[in-house]
């Protein structure tokens, strides 16, 4: 009997080699023989002769082999660069149709990607052995070809995202999704999003989350700490979880773009920082130890550019006409040891990696020193207890 490597199933060559389950979100690693193996599997099907019982059994039981062939097109399986580029910010448009109070963008200059552009991207990122994509805006359901946008991505052997502030989903859209996770932009509970969104934005977001939910299609939230919302925590996690989000993001925002005109909503490290200590499931842009965050992160701009992620938009690293391997290998990883915290012998440096890179930048003198501390997360891990 043949079988075949299961639907949501793909083989990535990172560092390591790896069975990659989409749907879960989980890398397994295999060793050279396994990896051999299930890559014989993906499109003739592989047979049990010459292969231990117990691993077929356990192949089986876990629908990692399947009696049926999935149709799909198989990327090349090639060692991918190191650092791997696993998790990509994919800014589609910065066009929105809301005006936040807290968006960094400031303003659209109604830059769009083609829809050339962002397949040529998606193929090399597939071909880099890319894990996820987070398809971003500004609004990303504003780009004028999102459907066209939505039927590619269905070709390809990535986890995709859907960032989105959920007012412009409709049923008809919800259950033709090529994506497996929506993450909704949702501050506060009714008092504290609308003073950020505008009103009746809440109950839309949140009847549109349950939307998706009763489509299978899993959920997230992310959450920006604010001056009208933190009376809200402790009953925003008990909603969240009654609502099953999969995972609860929360951040502190920079006063840059609109915010930068709306410094009311802005809190002292002191207060704020303790909020980040709110917020369950997985980190989005996992790095490893001694290194900060955004190891393997990239994010490309609306406009073509390309920067360690989408807060970076006044220092890109180059244009996505140079290919992504190639701007790729232009970033620096920034290292834990290179950091004050590491001077400091920070006792929690290797869970807070350092925080934010472009926050502690920004708060730092001249808005210059990329080394300086993060101190929203000295406050959040009680390294700073005092102002």
């Amino acid at each position: 009997m043949k079988y075949f490597l299961g639907n949501n199933l793909t083989l990535k060559w990172l560092e390591e080699k790896y069975l990659y389950d989409i749907k879960k979100d989980e890398l397994y690693e295999v060793d050279d023989e396994a990896f051999d193996f299930l890559k014989s599997c993906i499109l003739e099907g592989c047979s049990e002769e010459n292969v231990p019982e117990e691993f077929i059994d356990f192949c089986k039981e876990n629908m990692i082999l399947v009696d049926t062939p999935y149709l799909r097109e198989v990327p090349p399986i090639t060692k991918s660069p190191t650092p791997s580029l696993r998790y990509l910010e994919l800014q589609i448009t910065d066009k929105c149709n809301l005006r936040c109070k807290h968006c960094y963008l400031d303003r659209s200059e109604n830059n769009e990607l083609s829809v050339k552009s962002i397949k040529n991207i998606l193929d090399e990122f597939t071909e880099m052995q890319g894990l996820r994509v987070m398809i971003t805006g500004g609004e990303p359901l504003v780009h004028n070809n999102f459907k066209q946008i939505n039927e590619i991505l269905s070709l390809y052997p990535i986890r995709k995202i859907l960032f989105t502030n959920g007012l412009l989903l409709s049923r008809e859209l919800l259950t033709h999704l090529n994506f497996d996770e929506i993450q909704f932009s949702i501050d506060g509970l009714q008092k504290g999003h609308e003073a950020l969104r505008g009103k009746g934005t809440f109950t839309s977001v949140i009847n549109k989350l349950k939307e998706a939910k009763k489509l299978s299609i899993d959920v997230s939230v992310a959450t920006m700490v604010h001056s009208e919302n933190v009376d809200e925590f402790e009953e925003m996690e008990q909603f969240f979880k009654e609502l099953g989000v999969k995972d609860w993001t929360v951040d502190i925002p920079t006063p840059v773009g609109n915010l930068a005109n709306n410094t009311s909503f802005c809190l002292p490290p002191h207060i704020a920082g303790k909020y980040l200590n709110y917020g369950f499931g997985e980190n989005y842009h996992a790095s490893k130890p001694g290194y900060a965050c955004g190891l393997h992160l990239l994010s490309i701009l609306a406009n073509g550019s390309v920067a360690k992620c989408a807060f970076y938009k006044h220092s890109t690293v180059g244009y996505i006409t140079e290919g992504l391997k190639n701007i790729w290998s232009k970033m620096e990883p920034i290292k834990l040891e290179n950091l004050e915290c590491k001077e400091l012998s920070c006792p929690e440096i290797n869970n807070c990696r350092g925080g934010c890179r472009y926050r502690a930048t920004f708060f730092s003198e001249n808005n210059a020193d990329n080394s300086k501390k993060d101190i929203y997360k000295c406050f959040a891990y009680g390294i700073i207890k005092n102002i």
